[in-house]
């Protein structure tokens, strides 16, 4: 079953319309993309400060709190500088085994005006959950939402 991105699209910008506070828009579209999305098992924000990326709102079973440049799925994403499809963390070189029953994992960056913010962190307990559809609607929401 395909998600409908521009319907989610739609219900994320309602979420957030004339709330300026991150914290309380990043709760919510977490909340809004754990329960929609089937066979997800973690959706959440990491922000990015000081050097490196420290847990922010989430959904989904305790995760890690920080997260080093260059380390795990996250870390390698914000060092690259571009977002990440992996169909299968194992075999990942680095991967941070926050919940074990995760397998595959969707790390999208976020910016405003080219000020990197953090990262949407998305796991999955299913094999090759992700595609770049999943990709480019969940990037369009963050568009929709203010993300560069």
């Amino acid at each position: 079953m395909a998600t409908d991105y521009h319907l989610l699209a739609a219900q994320a910008q309602a979420l957030v319309a004339d709330e300026p506070d991150w914290i309380a828009n990043a709760a919510n579209l977490s909340a809004l993309l754990f329960h929609a999305l089937p066979d997800v098992n973690f959706a959440g924000f990491y922000r990015y400060e000081h050097g490196g990326l420290i847990l922010g709102p989430f959904q989904g079973r305790p995760a890690c709190v920080r997260i080093a440049l260059g380390h795990g799925v996250c870390g390698t994403a914000v060092q690259r500088g571009q977002s990440l499809l992996v169909p299968d963390v194992h075999a990942f070189a680095g991967h941070i085994a926050c919940d074990q029953a995760s397998r595959s994992e969707l790390v999208l960056i976020i910016k405003h005006q080219q000020q990197l913010l953090g990262v949407l962190d998305l796991d999955s307990p299913k094999l090759a959950r992700f595609s770049q559809s999943d990709q480019q609607g969940l990037t369009e929401i963050l568009r929709t939402v203010g993300a560069d």
